[in-house]
């Protein structure tokens, strides 16, 4: 029974896991199969579509009897690879800017499956998961799992650098009370500090990739100068890949912090609603846009704040935060120039730094936002 005020919400936790050679075999299988499929049920689809203009909707058992080696491995994952197919043909269909969906290429080390949870076939205890086909497999539970939490699914994953884990998610009751809105924080982009806010701060990001570029540049020079298909060549490919793998957690690390700070401190954040893919693209910036991650901490500080009954609001991209005076409302169009950094309002001489007074009229456009 569902209390007024509450809902359902779903929550996911990541574990690593240790299986032994026979389960990483069935691992690897699970992997090629689910490729396989969804590759043979999308060329099903072209086929047809290009020979009766209709879509086709087909599923995996219909190719189990031609190829029964899809019956060794997890029917669900089959089940769920043929579900996230049809989810993007479909897609394609009603919006053709989201983009045809792409074959599956077996030279990813990107490798993934996910199963569901059903009469009881997925356990978790003693720092055990059971999952179908594999059986129990070792796991470093590092967080207790609340017994009111329902289990959904299961997403077995194999990193680049050859780990292996389990992303458990879950479904629970969540009561949330809405906070009132006293403390707002506005937050503008930048960046080589990812943000600064309206009260002046900023956190100094530490831009992890540009520290590991130089030994990622000889790392990956000496990858590109050996023999395809050598072990040195698969040792040094697991060697850049656990590089890469250690930026990614530096970034991620320092992002959960942040968000979590600001959470804690404000009940409403603010900021822009900005593509960074487009910024990226026309800025010719992108290996500094992706090494802050902007796109990530936000999505970090939206569902913390949410589940803190808290609210992050996003103000439309063509606001002139950084072309407006903060303290008199005059729009200074010379601040147009990205390469003013500071500058000083001509009508009541206000002395501004770009990025704080940008951040200042993020928060006061934000507040407008939520209190109109």
């Amino acid at each position: 029974m569902i209390e007024e005020g509450s809902r359902m919400a779903n929550k996911a936790y990541k574990f690593r896991i240790y299986p032994n050679a026979e389960q990483q075999v069935m691992f690897a299988k699970t992997f090629g199969c689910v490729r396989f499929i969804y590759n043979r049920m999308l060329s099903d689809k072209i086929e047809y579509y290009n020979k009766t203009g209709k879509r086709l909707i087909n599923t995996p058992a219909q190719y189990k009897e031609k190829y029964e080696w899809l019956k060794e491995v997890d029917s669900l994952a089959l089940a769920n690879t043929q579900i996230n197919l049809q989810t993007a043909y479909n897609n394609f269909f009603r919006n053709p800017r989201i983009g045809f969906p792409k074959f599956k290429s077996r030279k990813s080390n990107h490798k993934s499956y996910t199963t569901n949870y059903v009469n009881g076939n997925i356990i978790i205890s003693n720092n055990m998961i059971k999952l179908p086909k594999v059986g129990l497999v070792k796991m470093k539970q590092h967080r207790t799992i609340p017994e009111k939490y329902c289990l959904k699914s299961v997403t077995v994953s194999q990193t680049p650098s050859g780990k292996y884990y389990a992303s458990v998610l879950f479904e629970y009751e969540n009561q949330v009370q809405e906070q009132e809105l006293n403390e707002f924080l506005g937050l503008d982009f930048s960046m080589h500090e990812l943000y600064k806010d309206s009260n002046g701060n900023e956190p100094a990001y530490p831009r992890y990739y540009r520290q590991a570029e130089r030994r990622l540049k000889r790392e990956q020079r000496k990858l590109s100068k050996m023999q395809k298909g050598s072990q040195n060549r698969d040792k040094q490919r697991i060697k850049v890949a656990k590089l890469h793998e250690k930026v990614a957690n530096q970034r991620k690390d320092f992002l959960h912090k942040q968000s979590r700070q600001i959470t804690n401190a404000y009940d409403c954040v603010c900021m822009e609603d900005l593509d960074m893919q487009a910024m990226s693209q026309a800025l010719n910036f992108g290996k500094s846009v992706s090494d802050n991650g902007w796109g990530m901490f936000v999505t970090f500080l939206k569902y913390k704040l949410e589940e803190q009954g808290k609210k992050l609001v996003k103000v439309d991209k063509f606001f002139a935060s950084s072309q407006t005076c903060s303290n008199c409302g005059y729009v200074n169009k010379e601040t147009r120039d990205l390469s003013i950094r500071n500058w000083d309002c001509p009508e009541c001489g206000a002395h501004h730094d770009r990025d704080v007074n940008a951040a200042i009229n993020i928060r006061n456009e934000g507040m407008r936002i939520v209190f109109a």
